[in-house]
């Protein structure tokens, strides 16, 4: 059972980039749809962005749109988030999550649509 585990949150100030890792444990992402979302403390988990298997077409969230980037390794099995330009309001823990999508379905902006989930990484961007 692949199992994703998310790195690269850290400490950073308003302006800087930073990317995330998300690596598949136990198994291989192989085409399976995979998302990033985040939660900030008291507010609902968020759809960040989310990249599919099979075209590897992106999709991002609304406050994300233009400052984030999602790509994927196949051969690491390995899904990276590039993030710039960051903001205080992008604290939050962030989740990788993944799920098997057949041909031509988009991957879900629901974190419902999604089975596996890693144990999230701290992003936290000071003022």
């Amino acid at each position: 059972q692949v199992q994703p585990v998310e790195s690269g949150g850290t400490l950073v100030q308003t302006g800087d980039s930073l990317t995330l890792t998300c690596a598949a444990s136990g198994g291989t992402f192989g085409v399976f749809a995979v998302g990033w979302f985040r939660q900030a403390p008291g507010s609902r988990r968020e759809f960040v962005a989310a990249i599919s298997g099979y075209t590897e077409r992106t999709y991002y969230g609304d406050s994300v749109k233009g400052r984030a980037t999602i790509s994927r390794d196949s051969a690491k099995s390995t899904v990276y988030l590039q993030m710039n330009s960051l903001k205080p309001e992008d604290t939050a823990v962030y989740y990788c999550a993944a799920e098997p999508r057949q041909m031509g379905v988009p991957p879900s902006k629901n974190g419902l649509g999604y089975s596996y989930w890693g144990r999230g990484t701290q992003v936290t961007v000071s003022i």
